[in-house]
């Protein structure tokens, strides 16, 4: 039985590449696994580590359903590859609430009801955790400008606003 697969992989014109072991940082515990090279961080978050709570919207970094924090800084983990990612701290919304304690964007989401069906929730709230993080918005056209790369279907964005709104305000942060 040997021989015979030796003997296909002899007879592949483009051999599949050997999976590839990458350890990731996964919401603060070092995660190992092996995965194919062109595995993208979503499927390596919801296919090998069941870390469910990312979504899989477009596939085409269009949507922002994907969206996790690479490093602290929010990105669309579909077009990432997880193997160009090995060692990095990624964070996702499971990882924002420390221990029961909600985070203050899971809370604020909570209160201005800033979802509907949801789907796209744990993408909005992980990037509006990166656009607290970088300090740049403090208006609410900078959050919406920041912020138009997490699409919602249901069109809940004034509740998304308000949330976000309600943290800006409650970490002390001056209007401009």
């Amino acid at each position: 039985m040997a021989s015979r697969a030796a003997a296909t992989q002899k007879s592949e014109k483009f051999p599949t590449p050997a999976k590839i072991a990458i350890t990731l940082v996964v919401n603060g515990v070092a995660r190992k696994l092996e995965v194919a090279p062109w595995t993208t961080l979503l499927d390596a978050l919801r296919e090998h580590l069941d870390l469910t709570g990312t979504k899989k919207g477009c596939d085409h970094g269009q949507c922002g359903a994907c969206t996790v924090l690479l490093d602290g800084r929010r990105i669309n983990s579909c077009l990432t590859l997880a193997v160009m990612k090995d060692g990095a701290n990624v964070t996702t919304i499971e990882g924002l609430a420390e221990g029961s304690a909600l985070h203050a964007l899971q809370r604020a989401f909570i209160e201005h009801d800033a979802f509907q069906c949801g789907y796209c929730t744990p993408g909005q709230i992980c990037s509006a955790a990166g656009l607290l993080a970088e300090g740049h918005a403090k208006t609410a056209d900078e959050i919406r400008e920041l912020m138009s790369g997490n699409i919602c279907r249901c069109g809940a964005y004034p509740n998304i606003l308000a949330a976000i709104e309600q943290v800006v305000a409650q970490r002390g942060e001056p209007p401009r």
